[in-house]
């Protein structure tokens, strides 16, 4: 598809580090590696040789536990217990000088140790440090993952670490349900190239959505379409309980059925589908396109459904025509014609006031056999109420009707809006009962609607009746009827009503 991929912003491919780098063989040297600065310190060079002579607590409290560790002292005696060989040696100084000498231990002392043990493959220490600088007790820190992290990026080379260390931070952070940070330390990693695995970034995902954060979930997905993480069954599995668990799942499922006709795809297609529309509809239009040139070039989402949203994207954008130019190329490259695409078309032409070319599209569209939405149906009755088409706004209400459906309350308030502005409070209130019988749920606007035209048309009988409704629902006037209420309290003669909602509403 050259045509619609050159629609789609290129990104710039991420050197992707070994995650399994950590397994590599392990030097045995049992020389440590040597500073000038440690060489120059007695204190530093006597701990070193007494762990490399394999000397137990007790003699380590004898001849050191006068010392006072300070954090460099600390950080400078594990460099030089840094090689795998030695790695049990550094863990049992760490241990050693914190409950014998009291050593107040920092961030960078840990993730120093860290390193270390990652490096020789003892994950299970690792872990367990890392769990406990990041509950531990700390001065001087307060968002404490992206502290630790800081700290892990840079005593990485000075170590000669290996990537696998992040990744176990993540799944750590996750464990520990420490999600507030999460999405940040991970595009922090990515930026500074060191690429998380599928499996860190699954546990993180799986934590996220039984977590009151759900909506991290698609920040996190985004950041690996984005960087060229290739989802597996589990990833899609998340993100499809994220779809339920949102109340998403239902409507994407409508949207692509109308994409792609009744032929309905892989879940990951459907969820792919949902984060370009969504990174679309928030007005994010190139990021949106260049995922989706990234979901292309590894066929993660059907040319059908990319067309349809590249159609989106330029509606989006207020270039209809463009959009229009799209769709005819898809048409000319074999592609059948959708419900989605037409939807887009009618609310677009509506919007901009061409109300006659949105009814043509609507007839084209019924002509092809695909059903106008909710959706459509409400651009037209908001559209034709907006520039005076009344006739047009209710016989559209009606005909939606006929399709089994029923308008939103903010198109029916601007056709009862524009019905009452001219008199035809009347027929508004006439269209409410048959809306009410249909099961439509009516909100203090529709009311204060008939309330304003009752009292502008002079019609007591009907303001008392639906005062009375209102009175029954209990549902009040919104701000731009309760003058109106007021107005038509007293006319009615309810004069003590009248001055309750004064008082209720703290008018006196």
């Amino acid at each position: 598809m050259p045509n619609i991929l050159r629609e789609i912003t290129l990104r710039r491919p991420i050197p992707i580090l070994n995650p399994l780098s950590f397994l590599s063989p392990i030097t045995t040297s049992t020389r440590p590696a040597q500073t000038n600065t440690a060489n120059d310190d007695p204190i530093i060079t006597s701990v070193v040789d007494s762990l490399q002579q394999g000397h137990c607590w007790k003699i380590l409290s004898e001849n050191f536990g006068s010392v006072k560790f300070t954090n460099p002292t600390v950080r400078k005696i594990l460099l030089q217990l840094k090689e795998p060989v030695n790695s049990k040696k550094a863990l049992t100084f760490f241990h050693w000088s914190a409950q014998e000498s009291r050593a107040e231990h920092g961030i960078s002392s840990y993730c120093v140790l860290i390193h270390i043990l990652v490096k020789t493959g003892l994950v299970r220490d690792a872990k367990a440090m890392i769990e406990s600088v990041l509950t531990k007790k700390l001065s001087g820190d307060n968002c404490r993952t992206l502290c630790v992290l800081d700290s892990l990026m840079d005593s990485f080379c000075t170590v000669d670490s290996v990537p696998f260390v992040f990744d176990l931070f993540v799944q750590t952070c996750a464990k520990l349900r420490m999600v507030d940070d999460i999405l940040d330390a991970c595009k922090l990693l990515f930026d500074r190239g060191f690429p998380l695995s599928v499996i860190s970034l699954n546990t993180v995902l799986n934590v996220l959505l039984k977590s009151d954060k759900v909506h991290l979930v698609w920040g996190l997905y985004e950041l690996m379409i984005g960087r060229r993480v290739s989802p597996n069954e589990m990833t899609v599995k998340t993100m499809v309980g994220a779809l339920c668990k949102e109340g998403k799942l239902e409507k994407f499922l409508r949207i692509v059925d109308r994409m792609n006709g009744n032929k309905r795809p892989a879940p990951h297609a459907i969820v792919n589908t949902c984060l370009v529309y969504e990174i679309v509809e928030d007005g994010r239009i190139e990021r949106g396109l260049g995922l989706l040139r990234l979901m292309l070039n590894k066929n993660m989402i059907l040319d059908t459904i990319a067309y349809s949203l590249v159609v989106f994207a330029k509606v989006r954008m207020e270039e209809l025509d463009l959009a229009k130019e799209t769709y005819e190329q898809m048409l000319r490259r074999g592609f059948k014609e959708n419900a989605f695409v037409y939807d887009l078309f009618v609310g677009r032409s509506c919007e901009e006031g061409r109300i006659d070319e949105a009814i043509g599209l609507l007839e084209d569209m019924e002509g092809l056999g695909f059903k106008p939405d909710q959706t459509t149906f409400d651009w037209l009755i908001k559209s034709c109420a907006y520039h005076g088409r009344l006739e047009d706004s209710l016989a559209f209400c009606a005909r939606m009707m006929g399709f089994g459906l029923l308008p939103s309350c903010s198109a029916v308030n601007e056709m009862f809006g524009k019905l009452c502005e001219n008199g035809r409070t009347k027929e508004a209130d006439e269209m409410l009962t048959v809306l009410l019988e249909k099961q439509f749920g009516p909100n203090e606007t529709t009311y204060s609607r008939l309330i304003s035209g009752y009292v502008k048309d002079g019609d007591m009988e009907g303001l008392t009746k639906v005062l009375f409704e209102m009175e029954y629902k209990s549902i009040s006037c919104d701000v731009s009827g309760l003058s109106s209420e007021i107005i038509g309290l007293c006319k009615c003669g309810r004069l003590k009503e009248a001055k309750s909602v004064l008082t209720h509403e703290g008018c006196c």
